[in-house]
């Protein structure tokens, strides 16, 4: 009997059962908001229209502005009221405004920064009722302490200056300005002033080299709030100056009425062209201005 001393062939594994390929879910696409988007549609035309007329009506005559359609587009447009408005003193008008908005900001920015890191840093009570105070001046409108404000300005000699106008548009701007600011000065971590404070750094140099720098767009925000405060007053300008070298932009365009009517495409003409400086620094600091205001300047 022979024995077979082949080696025995291998076996074979069997293959694995195939897995079934599981295909990728699929993302749904986010369902559009029709009344958000009809909403801001409505906000949009709103916003333009008025604008759209603004310019439109600046380019026409006198007498088109009055007889035409506010919405049609000019026929015949005309640069002639901008002429108008630069030959009545206008640049005059524009630097006035200019060093009024510039003080005021400038005022503000010294002022509020130190009140409202006091206030963040400090946890007495005599600390809290006095931003409490402060605070109160929100609350106050300029209509209510124009007379006393009207007897204080005259007492310190100030009447018919620049200056009436700049202290009290900074002294109503300062409450809303420190509210910004600390909100934006307790996003910074109580960690980074507790390292400072290791290496010895005093509150004056934890303000001016941490807080601040890590405010920037609250005080992004505080600035063209300021700015605008100052640009489009009206009320301080009208009763604590009365010559014409102190005048301002919003109370130039009183120079296009006459005893015969109002030039309505001049005044708009100045309207546009003090729109514009303004509009400038706005979308230069934009991206700040809403940062601060939602309240994450310091993160």
């Amino acid at each position: 009997m022979s024995i077979d001393t082949r080696p025995a062939a291998p076996r074979r594994r069997s293959a694995p059962a195939a897995r079934p390929v599981s295909r990728p879910a699929r993302r749904r696409k986010p369902l559009g908001n029709p009344v958000a988007g009809l909403g801001s549609l409505v906000w949009l035309l709103i916003v333009l229209v008025p604008l759209y007329t603004l310019v439109s009506a600046s380019l026409m005559r006198q007498d088109q502005a009055l007889n035409g359609d506010p919405l049609a587009v000019p026929t015949d447009p005309t640069f002639e009221n901008y002429r108008t408005v630069l030959d009545s003193g206008f640049l005059s008008l524009l630097g006035n405004t200019a060093l009024v908005a510039v003080a005021t900001v400038a005022i503000v920015l010294v002022l509020s920064v130190p009140v409202a890191y006091v206030a963040v840093r400090t946890r007495s009570r005599l600390s809290s009722l006095a931003f409490r105070t402060f605070l109160l001046g929100v609350a106050i409108p300029a209509q209510a302490v124009i007379v006393p404000l009207y007897l204080m300005i005259g007492k310190m000699g100030l009447y018919d200056s620049l200056w009436a106008i700049i202290l009290p548009t900074a002294a109503f701007a300062m409450p809303v300005a420190v509210l910004v600011l600390s909100g934006t000065m307790r996003d910074v971590s109580e960690e980074m002033y507790e390292a400072m404070a290791l290496d010895g750094a005093s509150p004056w140099r934890m303000l001016w080299q941490l807080a601040v720098p890590l405010s920037k767009a609250g005080i992004s925000t505080v600035a063209i709030f300021s700015a605008l405060q100052a640009w489009n007053g009206f009320l301080f300008p009208l009763i604590l100056t009365q010559s014409e070298e102190n005048r301002v932009l919003t109370l130039g365009l009183f120079n296009f009425m006459t005893q015969f009517g109002v030039n309505i495409p001049a005044v708009l003409a100045a309207i546009v062209l003090s729109v514009v400086p303004i509009f400038a620094v706005y979308l230069v600091a934009r991206r700040a201005l809403i940062n601060g205001l939602m309240g994450v300047g310091g993160k």
